[in-house]
């Protein structure tokens, strides 16, 4: 037996630690977005490399989020966080004096393990001190601002600190920022919520991670290989044979990573498949829009982190607004409508050009995605936490959380290979830069079509219904959660 880990009397602090916890874990996905030119000038990075500074902190994150979220149910979620933030902090400390590609692409794929405990744990608690009903409501907007916030603040820090000092202040910075967070997260204490101790399933963790590891290495490798290479194909091959494996494992484990109980849970399935759809887009934005910016219209490192002050607001106001849209509309209106936004977004600016400005191409399509983006991230959050109860809290949070970075890793990887195939054919007819426009306004035109696909999904997916009811929720809180009072 164990104590479930809780929070303290004073919820408003303890939320602000779990936020900027979020924050710090989002801020480090984008951040390297704006330097990257400076960072494959500084440590000899190739095309592929480029692409694994994003991937392998993408990918980490993503492979072992239902490791970590696991992992703080079992062992305590304060004690999960504290571990993550340390392990977090040190991996950007080293990414920043790294001086070589394998030492900075190590460091970020451990930075992703750091990130791994984070997140799950961090949602977890914030679970725990917000039960079911308008203030979790709350909570959930203000997780949702910070996570889409960090994004795009992310780019703009990123340009800031590498015009100032160069680019391995970007890695200092976020390393800073850890260790004050993870002193604020002192504020949290255990709660006298009990479970069961249970086995870590580490047979079903490698599987599973293996597989995802395979899987999008396939993806990225196939862009500079091509689909046909034999070691993509194989590598594809191997990710359906570890997935097959962990699916056995699963099945005969009596503490499962992913136990079947899970998606039975309200609509925990629902949530986390739009949640995947949506992913798919998300870093590929933040990966895409500043190259734009940077490579075709010749903004500076600082500029184009200031660019993106419009979407980081767009997204904040959203996803404070997300909560009383939702009350006022229902949740499936709610996403489909934010979603068609967002898509309407991208839309719009896939149809940038080598001679626009930022003005006339960017700035208009950044406020739309932002809105969209910031409603539908807290509403997608909530309807793939409905329902859990408090001992699989850090799974959900887990859960949801590998649903989007894996989307995205997936996406990032499909789209890039599209944009760079896009690119190469316009580059034996056209100009230089607007050939790298036509593959970005291909990255964004697909990404629009994505979108609009999940929102269509949404509707069937995401309809009201009853659900399986938490202990602690009553029938009002239920649909304070979901919105549809």
């Amino acid at each position: 037996m164990r104590k479930h880990s809780g929070t303290t009397a004073r919820p408003l602090a303890a939320l602000a630690a779990l936020a900027a916890a979020q924050f710090t874990v989002m801020l480090a996905t984008s951040i390297v977005n704006v330097a990257l030119p400076q960072i494959r000038s500084g440590v000899g990075l190739s095309d592929s490399g480029t692409t694994w500074v994003v991937n392998a902190y993408g990918l980490a994150f993503g492979a072992l989020l239902l490791a970590g979220g696991r992992a703080a149910d079992l062992l305590g979620a304060r004690r999960v966080l504290l571990a993550g933030l340390g392990l977090f902090g040190a991996a950007s400390l080293a990414a920043g004096l790294a001086t070589s590609s394998t030492a900075l692409i190590a460091a970020r794929a451990v930075q992703g393990l750091g990130a791994a405990a984070i997140a799950p744990a961090a949602l977890a608690l914030v679970m725990d001190l917000f039960p079911p009903g308008p203030g979790r409501g709350r909570a959930l907007g203000v997780w949702g601002a910070v996570s889409g916030a960090g994004g795009a603040a992310g780019v703009l820090l990123g340009g800031v600190l590498t015009q100032a000092w160069g680019w391995p202040w970007i890695f200092h910075a976020v390393a800073i920022g850890a260790f004050l967070v993870l002193g604020a997260v002192a504020v949290i204490t255990p709660s006298a919520h009990v479970t069961e101790r249970g086995r870590f399933d580490l047979l079903g963790t490698a599987t599973v991670s293996l597989a995802l590891t395979a899987l999008v290495w396939a993806l990225t490798t196939a862009r500079r290989s091509g689909w046909t290479d034999s070691q993509v194909l194989g590598a594809f091959a191997l990710a359906t044979v570890l997935l097959a494996v962990f699916v056995l494992v699963e099945r005969r484990h009596p503490n499962p990573l992913l136990p079947p109980r899970l998606f039975t849970t309200g609509q925990v399935t629902a949530g986390n498949v739009l949640m995947a759809l949506f992913g798919s887009v998300w870093i590929a934005l933040f990966f895409f829009l500043p190259l734009y910016q940077q490579q075709v219209l010749g903004s500076s490192p600082l500029v184009t982190g200031l660019g993106q002050l419009p979407l980081a607001g767009a997204i904040m106001l959203g996803s404070t607004l997300a909560q009383r849209i939702s009350h006022r509309f229902g949740a499936t209106a709610t996403v489909t409508a934010a979603l068609l936004t967002e898509a309407g977004g991208l839309l719009w600016l896939s149809r940038i050009s080598a001679q626009g400005s930022y003005l006339t191409g960017v700035l208009g399509p950044s406020v739309l995605i932002g809105l969209g983006l910031g409603i539908a991230f807290v509403r997608l959050t909530a309807l793939s936490v409905e329902g859990v109860p408090r001992a699989d809290a850090g799974l959900a949070g887990g859960l949801v959380n590998t649903t989007r970075q894996v989307g995205g890793a997936i996406g990032l990887a499909v789209l890039t290979t599209l944009a760079g195939s896009v690119t190469a054919r316009a580059a034996t007819h056209q100009p230089e830069l607007d050939a790298l426009t036509a593959g970005y306004r291909t990255a964004f035109g697909i990404s629009a079509a994505v979108l609009a696909a999940t929102a269509l999904l949404t509707l069937v997916l995401a309809r009201p219904r009853r659900r399986a009811a938490d202990p602690a929720a009553t029938p009002q809180n239920a649909a304070s959660l979901t919105g549809t009072s």
